[in-house]
């Protein structure tokens, strides 16, 4: 046994540079598409203006967290209705995992941010250096005027596109023209050029040098899939039984495919789809592209390489058509998480529309316990937050019931009536007493309701807690 023999597979492997071949397609196309989709909707949405009168910001969407609120649009969400927000990473992950059991990787071959911007910055590669040849021969050339040149202009291109990419982040939770401003006359905070800088130099380095090794090494994600595909997902598979054996154009008894590489040029993770399902595949389709254009140019069928189910194997190899796509999406799999992703969805909408305008905490103050008055009735403290989230100031009256008998009283002023301005909260001291030789005042614990109510649209709220007495 040889020294070669003995030592342990290695973890990491060398990155090897890939230069991906432009090919055109309605796969191609699409990708384009959602690439203008979501980066314009990345970098538009902080500059989108909502009014909500005096007061409040007026940037549509905004996670302000000086203040503990997101806004949306017409939507606010306060820290205590953070449960909208574990609403939506839910769907979230549900999407996924529907998307992935219907049809593979689709997330990471279009939507997913290091594919998109690494979309973008092989686009800027492609402008400044060429195509795939041009760029293979650039990158074994030796370092000249005209490489420096070239490879300066690409550099700086992308550092401006990582750049806006890391501002575009920080515009999201403050006032985005303000920030802007504050950044170029270097009155920001210095966390908003912290966070500007990391964000540009992590977009740089993965979408410019890192790239597929983001994909293999550092997202789960590939290793994760698997759990969510079977038999029947659809996924970018080779026609093995159509294409073998490979040979040139013409070379009897030879399959379809004659060997020309297109699909391993046009991969953005230098992988050949050939040798079956991989780890590296993002699944997006740009294979499918180039071998249906080699296809067409040859006079054979479309489809070598494609969307395909392990289901249909058998039935292909003995010359059948495949099943529907849609037979293989609406199985009982993606069915049941379609009826999660749905119910999940409802269920935000509905607390949304259901929750009300006002809210109340109610914080019993535990030192002291209870207080002994002059006249021998028993008083407890509890601090008690109203929270207005109208658009208008708002008159709020406390009031309480119980089975016993206890009044409340408001410290700082004889009404029973809290005014509250417009998306605050106010915090209000409350007094619950228990006059002499009632059963309250003796007894241990006594439960009580305090209320608040609207007296402009009379919408109410409670929260239940207990009042202590003398008794052991």
């Amino acid at each position: 046994m040889t020294t070669a023999d003995t030592q342990e597979p290695r973890l990491y492997a060398a990155r090897e540079p890939v230069f991906p071949r432009r090919v055109k397609g309605r796969f191609r196309t699409l990708k384009w598409w959602i690439m203008g989709v979501t980066l314009g909707i990345y970098y538009v949405t902080p500059w989108i203006r909502w009014d909500r009168g005096p007061n409040l910001p007026d940037q549509a969407v905004l996670v302000d967290l000086a203040n503990r609120r997101f806004f949306f649009f017409m939507i606010e969400i306060w820290p205590h209705e953070f449960y909208f927000v574990a609403g939506l990473l839910i769907m979230a992950g549900l999407g996924l995992f529907l998307f992935t059991s219907a049809l593979g990787r689709v997330w990471c071959g279009y939507a997913c941010p290091q594919t998109v911007w690494t979309d973008l910055f092989i686009l800027v590669e492609r402008w400044i250096e060429g195509d795939r040849n041009a760029r293979v021969r650039l990158w074994h050339q030796k370092w000249d005027a005209r490489k420096t040149r070239l490879r300066l202009v690409k550099w700086t291109v992308w550092l401006l596109i990582a750049l806006a990419t890391g501002g575009a982040w920080v515009f999201y939770f403050t006032d985005a023209p303000t920030l802007l401003r504050n950044l170029l006359t270097g009155s920001a905070h210095p966390i908003a050029y912290t966070t500007v800088a990391v964000l540009t130099a992590t977009t740089f380095f993965f979408g410019g040098f890192f790239r597929e090794q983001i994909c293999i090494y550092a997202c789960p994600w590939p290793r994760i899939q698997a759990a969510m595909m079977d038999e029947d997902t659809l996924t970018i598979g080779y026609r093995v039984w159509r294409g073998e054996p490979r040979g040139k154009l013409g070379t009897p008894g030879a399959g379809d495919c004659i060997d020309c590489k297109a699909c391993v040029n046009v991969c953005p993770m230098g992988i050949d789809i050939r040798n079956g399902q991989q780890l590296a595949c993002i699944t997006c389709a740009l294979c499918i592209d180039a071998c249906d254009d080699v296809m067409a140019k040859i006079g054979r069928p479309r489809g070598l390489i494609d969307y395909l189910a392990l289901s249909d194997e058998a039935r292909e190899r003995a010359g059948k058509p495949p099943r529907s796509a849609w037979r293989h999406i609406l199985r009982p799999r993606t069915l049941l998480y379609t009826a999660l992703y749905a119910a999940v969805g409802i269920a935000l909408v509905v607390a949304l529309f259901l929750r009300q305008e006002i809210d109340m905490t109610v914080a019993p103050v535990r030192n002291p316990t209870f207080v002994l008055l002059s006249d021998g009735s028993v008083r407890n403290t509890y601090d008690v937050r109203l929270r207005n989230m109208n658009l208008e100031d708002r008159t709020f009256r406390l009031s309480l019931t119980s089975d016993a008998l206890l009044r409340i009283e408001l410290e700082g002023t004889e009404e029973l009536t809290v005014e509250v301005p417009a998306n605050q909260m106010v915090l209000q001291r409350v007094y619950v007493i228990a006059p002499a030789g009632t059963p309250a005042a003796e007894a241990h614990r006594t439960g009580l309701r305090l209320w608040v109510e609207d007296l402009t649209s009379t919408d109410r709220a409670y929260r239940d807690t207990t009042f202590n007495g003398r008794g052991e």
